[in-house]
């Protein structure tokens, strides 16, 4: 006899540990953020910026098609099995690293590295939309996307320190083998699978979906522009701040502050989504991006200047991510929560894609501050059409009559 409940409280501590597991999908990728685009340029010689950027491409592309497919084989093979299978990919991130002759073998370690990426953090989400029911959907969201942010933030701030004192391909490479380990332990171990959860959320609260597919649209575009500017921030930056005479330690710093602060205020910002609404967030959090990458090229590759658009891009970034996610999820029926989660992950992170060739191309034709410049009006642009389309009021109504049921419609016995 199992007795299932939805909800935070109820689910504490696989939630809890479903978070620290995020956290650790994070800091997998944060080991690279502040020093790979300089392994590039310093021990490979390349001179090209696209060149450099193709490790982002790599990551992009096998992160979006990792999402795409997670959604239809959670529901098909579990979504423990498909985290697990997550933390697999991400066993040959540091061999290839560590071993690597050429820049292309750099790239296909990011390639198992997105693909890590969209199966884990795809299942640690969906895991926790399942486990939390619809009232507190933002503020679930929140807590997942801080917890792997604030991860992408540490390794980054510490990638960036050490390497000032330690070869950085060892940094990364030792760093990445310790994470992907811990990970897919934890994982294999600990988690349990959140089937009946889903099974049981369909079954009381059935949801019409068929006038939400506008926000679905505008969603996947939002998220597409946010992680094409976010692209441009990974490989990019780095180069542009290292042009004007930055170190590495100061690099370090940048690529640290703009994912810390997008990890610490997505708890606030989730909750916040779940009060007010998802639109105003997201419209809000579009125009913010925006005005920090216009600063970024505005600044010239200062280092003042640069601390100020990532803590302004970081705070953008919290009020959008989590609450796209929300609003999702909020559009579709929990049995096709995890199908539609993957295609909206997938859009979005074809914007690494995007983004990583559009900011590579641009800054080798026309400079790194024009390559910015464009990306800014790009994600002010996007932001106005989330601005422009017709959003359903339904969704707060929905959580208010989700909040008012009996304790005893929500558990379930076998």
């Amino acid at each position: 006899m199992t007795t299932v409940r939805l909800g935070l409280r109820a689910n504490a501590a696989q939630f809890s540990l479903l978070v620290g597991v995020n956290a650790l999908v994070g800091g997998m990728v944060g080991l690279e953020r502040s020093v790979l685009p300089l392994i590039g340029k310093r021990d490979f010689h390349l001179s090209s910026h696209a060149a450099v950027l193709a490790f982002v491409v790599g990551f992009g592309v096998a992160k979006a098609l990792a999402n795409l497919s997670a959604g239809a084989l959670s529901d098909r093979i579990g979504r423990k099995q498909l985290l697990v299978f997550g933390w697999l990919l991400a066993l040959p991130v540091a061999p290839l690293i560590a071993l690597a002759h050429s820049w292309w073998l750099i790239v296909l370690a990011n390639v198992f590295l997105g693909a890590n990426q969209g199966f884990a953090w795809s299942m640690t989400v969906v895991m926790k939309i399942d486990l939390a029911g619809p009232a507190r959907r933002g503020l679930a969201l929140g807590l997942n996307e801080s917890a792997g942010y604030l991860g992408v933030a540490a390794t980054a701030f510490a990638s960036g320190a050490l390497a000032a004192t330690f070869a950085p391909r060892t940094v990364v490479w030792v760093s990445a083998l310790v994470i992907a380990v811990i990970g897919m332990l934890v994982a294999l171990i600990f988690v349990r699978d959140t089937a009946l959860h889903v099974a049981h959320e369909q079954a009381v609260a059935p949801v019409d979906s068929t006038a939400r597919r506008p926000v679905l649209w505008t969603c996947s575009q939002a998220g597409l522009v946010n992680n094409l500017n976010d692209a441009l921030a990974w490989g990019l930056v780095p180069l542009y701040l290292a042009a004007h005479g930055e170190s590495a330690t100061k690099i370090g710093v940048v690529a640290a502050v703009y994912p810390a602060v997008w990890g610490s205020l997505q708890i606030g910002t989730g909750w916040l989504s779940d009060s007010v609404g998802r639109k105003p967030l997201i419209v809000l959090g579009m125009l913010v991006q925006g005005g920090a990458l216009a600063l970024l090229a505005a600044g010239g590759g200062a280092f003042a200047p640069a601390v100020g658009a990532a803590l302004l891009l970081g705070i953008g970034t919290a009020l959008v991510y989590p609450t796209l996610i929300a609003a999702v999820a909020d559009a579709v029926q929990p049995r096709d929560r995890a199908p539609a989660v993957g295609v909206y992950r997938f859009w979005r992170d074809t914007g690494f894609v995007i983004g990583a060739l559009l900011a590579g191309f641009a800054a080798d034709a026309l400079g790194s501050a024009a390559a910015i410049w464009l990306v800014a009006g790009l994600t002010a642009a996007s932001g106005l059409v989330v601005a422009a389309t017709r959003w359903p009021a339904s969704t707060g109504l929905r959580l208010r009559r989700w909040e008012s049921l009996p304790t005893s419609s929500w558990s379930i016995r076998r």
